[in-house]
């Protein structure tokens, strides 16, 4: 990870200087920061999600076989042995599909790999359901798929489709399997956990959209699946106590999901935080970054954490603290400011 000099200036405005690059310099008004972080699309698209859960909250119960469901990257089922299946479906977001289909059936494949790592576990299948307005489309969606299954070395074994409709979507569902007592869950971070971040800085900000960071597309087979298997090693070692892959709410919104979860909060140092050069702070906040992940661990176990991260080629740090306020919070050297009081904020409400 790069170094970084620290200048504190008035104004709640902190200055981040790239030794190595002098272009890199940040001003960041901690206040407007964690208002936009908190008001970000990627967080508020996840509300509805706590209207849907309580409709099934009677029946959640009722089958023991169910190890973790809602709230988590993948659902976990006990099939009586020594592993587990995780379950775990994303559909793609519509701008997406109508801007890029290549990227679409790309990024479907991207993302339901994701949810299986964070948790550990190894992808073995996936089916999809489309819907298409044109032919042009459909071949475009598949062949990303294909492309996709071509880097990831997950087959995809069938679907259903809907050749008629008057738009196009594409939702993919994905199993994987994982040694029960090494599921990496989001509900189990506890105070006093320190918050490592990790990231894949080898990628460029996408085509599609300015929030995500494309880290596969151009890479060889062998280093894609070398980096997102990373998660089942750290899980193997039991180096963390949760996890969860960052997704559409960014950084800072996929912690306050893991931490709204667990009944927990988190404080943030923005300073240890690892972000490319050339792109804005706030920006790589709010980004999606392909292979990103937040995990919490006890502080013995960060150090090895952070290694078993760097021999797959990602970059990791502690960024923070979990403690048991249910707010988070982030800092730096002048200030800091709230961007979630669990209390009294949902982010998807589970």
């Amino acid at each position: 990870m790069t170094s970084l000099l620290r200048l504190v200036v008035p104004c709640n405005l902190l200055v981040f200087i790239n030794p190595n690059h002098s272009a890199g310099v940040v001003f960041l008004d901690i206040e407007r920061l964690a208002a936009n972080l908190r008001n970000f699309e990627g967080v508020t698209r996840k509300k509805p999600i706590a209207d849907i859960v309580n409709i099934f909250e009677t029946v959640r119960s009722e089958y023991g076989e169910v190890i973790d469901d809602f709230g988590d990257d993948a659902a976990v089922i006990d099939i009586g042995t020594d592993d587990v299946i995780l379950f775990a479906a994303d559909a793609i977001w519509g701008r997406i599909v109508n801007k890029s289909p290549w990227w679409t059936g790309y990024t479907s494949v991207v993302v339901n790999v994701n949810d299986i790592s964070a948790m550990g576990g190894r992808p073995l299948a996936m089916v999809n359901v489309m819907s298409s307005s044109d032919l042009e489309s459909t071949e475009e969606i598949m062949k990303g798929i294909r492309d996709g299954i071509k880097k990831f070395g997950v087959p995809m074994v069938g679907g259903h489709m809907h050749p008629d409709t008057p738009y196009n979507s594409l939702a993919v569902a994905i199993i994987g399997i994982a040694k029960k007592d090494c599921v990496i869950r989001s509900d189990t971070a506890k105070p006093g956990d320190v918050i490592i971040v990790a990231y894949d800085m080898d990628g460029r900000v996408g085509q599609n959209s300015p929030y995500s960071w494309d880290t596969t597309s151009f890479k060889d087979p062998d280093v894609v699946r070398r980096r997102f298997m990373v998660m089942q090693e750290i899980g193997e070692e039991k180096l963390v106590t949760a996890g969860k892959d960052i997704s559409n709410p960014g950084t800072i919104g996929t912690l306050g999901m893991l931490c709204e979860v667990s009944r927990v909060g988190a404080s943030v140092n923005l300073q240890a935080i690892p972000r490319p050069d050339n792109v804005d702070f706030e920006q790589w906040l709010k980004i999606y970054p392909a292979t990103g992940y937040i995990v919490t661990a006890n502080e013995e176990n960060a150090s090895r954490c952070i290694e078993v991260f760097g021999f797959a080629g990602i970059s990791a740090a502690v960024i923070g603290q979990i403690n048991s306020t249910r707010v988070i919070d982030i800092y730096d050297d002048s200030a800091s400011a709230i961007v979630f009081d669990l209390s009294s904020d949902t982010i998807t409400g589970i």
